[in-house]
């Protein structure tokens, strides 16, 4: 009788947690899968689905503080003079004008049109540059990163902080809860009794199950007394300096900005920090008057669940579509969805030199090889497919016709496109474009190219495990 009524509890559950995902009317591979699960594996379905599968997008995050009023009278301006010529100065064509418009759109990004920005090359190069910006701190620190490790590169950050804290500078910290999980509570501890504010995004705290555990606060970000600014890929870590005997070398790309787009940086990460402690930071210190830089586009796009549309996906997608000769990916991890791998198919097929190069030595085996299962049909339609050999790949960078560079948080991915926090800058100018080529060249070096045939004949084994890992990817 016991046995009968968990079967009848058991079908009862699945009916209902099968008609919950069905209404959500989400992609149809997720949902498939998901009832697959479910119809499986009733008990551990229903648990996986709490935590990973809950669609939240919209739900958790509906108000949203504005630090600083000028951010959104521009965006608001552009927005209406979207067809105007000053929408973006010195723009290399009108496709340009529509990926900026529509980064307005769906993003709330506004266009900063004077602005310094420097590539900083793995993390000897990001760690120089953050180094000299804390020390030079006056007014206040703003940092939030998904990982931030209690070793001896941490430690050497968190010296700085605390220094430039007893002089009286404001430092905020926001931490991820799961990047950050293996961090001790004393080195939390020890920022907050040096005058550090330190937070967390979502802490993990078991044996509570919630939708909250897979949304993950994916960016870096660090900005300096609203004047200098710091972005991309690099977290905080032994291992991002190439420390890590297991990982090797470690290939990473980060911007250090200056100028009108620092503001935007700003602007997110006070948004951010309103959202975990419903503080409202505000005032002119936070956003000074911005020396006079020449003239070098840039937007600064967020896309996260607090966002009504997946606006870094469709950057990507607008930018290949718009691309005439040339499409450059470089990320370590690629399962996208199928409006991507159209665009790059497409793209291809039409005669256009697409490059995409993904890591070579998996960092996380089930990505790898689900990542794997999309190159055969990529080869075959003319994509030219690099696996980085030299070390760990983490870099994440996107490059269309030498004219328009994108370097942020943001994988090649469904879990960056729709459900983590991430953040990325798109630059409109052919001179720092040509410098990131550069990069693009070192690293094909650093590769070793896929051969279509070879490729074609891999094992049988092989094959399995990519097929069985695409199957998991859409409850990743």
């Amino acid at each position: 009788m016991v046995w009968f009524s968990l079967l009848v509890l058991s079908i009862m559950q699945v009916i209902l947690i099968g008609k919950v995902i069905l209404l959500e009317n989400r992609d149809p591979g997720k949902t498939v899968a998901w009832l697959c699960m479910l119809g499986l594996l009733p008990i551990l379905g229903f648990i996986l689905y709490v935590v990973f599968g809950k669609k939240t997008q919209g739900q958790l995050f509906h108000k949203k503080h504005i630090p600083d009023n000028r951010l959104a009278r521009m965006v608001h301006q552009q927005q209406s003079d979207s067809n105007q010529e000053d929408i973006l100065p010195l723009a290399n064509n009108d496709s340009e004008k529509k990926l900026a418009s529509l980064l307005l759109n769906n993003g709330f990004a506004s266009m900063t049109v004077h602005n310094q920005v420097e590539i900083l090359l793995n993390g000897g190069e990001k760690f120089q540059a953050l180094f000299n910006a804390l020390e030079g701190a006056k007014h206040h620190i703003h940092l939030s990163y998904y990982i931030f490790k209690d070793d001896e590169i941490g430690a050497d950050v968190l010296k700085i902080l605390s220094r430039k804290a007893t002089d009286g500078v404001e430092i905020r910290v926001l931490l991820d809860g799961m990047g950050c999980v293996s961090v001790s509570g004393g080195f939390v501890r020890s920022m907050r009794q040096a005058g550090i504010q330190a937070e967390w995004f979502f802490p993990i705290r078991f044996p509570y199950l919630t939708s909250k555990l897979n949304i993950r606060y994916h960016r870096k970000i660090v900005v300096v007394d609203g004047c200098i600014g710091f972005m991309g890929g690099l977290n905080i870590g032994d291992e991002y300096l190439s420390r890590d005997a297991k990982l090797g070398f470690w290939r990473d790309t980060h911007l250090k900005l200056e100028g009108e787009a620092v503001h935007s940086l700003q602007s997110i990460f006070l948004n951010d920090w309103f959202f975990v402690t419903h503080q409202k930071i505000r005032g002119t210190q936070y956003f000074p008057q911005i020396n006079d830089y020449d003239v070098l586009p840039v937007q600064i796009s967020a896309s996260g669940p607090d966002s009504n549309w997946a606006s870094i996906l469709q950057g990507f997608f607008n930018a290949i579509a718009m691309a005439k000769h040339s499409v450059y990916i470089e990320t370590p991890y690629f399962v996208p969805d199928q409006s991507l791998i159209m665009a790059l198919k497409t793209a291809a097929l039409s005669g256009l030199d697409v490059r995409l190069i993904v890591q070579g030595i998996p960092e996380h085996k089930v990505t790898f090889w689900a990542m794997r299962s999309y190159f055969l049909e990529l080869l075959q339609a003319g994509v030219k497919i690099f696996q980085y050999m030299k070390g760990t790949l983490h870099a994440k960078i996107f490059l269309i016709d030498n004219h328009l560079a994108s370097v942020g948080s943001a994988n090649m991915d469904n879990r960056s496109f729709f459900i983590d926090f991430e953040i990325c800058a798109f630059i409109y100018d052919q001179s720092l474009a040509d410098r990131l080529r550069l990069d693009f060249e070192q690293d094909f070096k650093d590769s070793s190219e896929l051969d279509l045939q070879a490729f074609r004949s891999r094992p049988a084994l092989e094959r399995w495990k990519e097929s069985s890992a695409r199957l998991l990817s859409p409850l990743l």
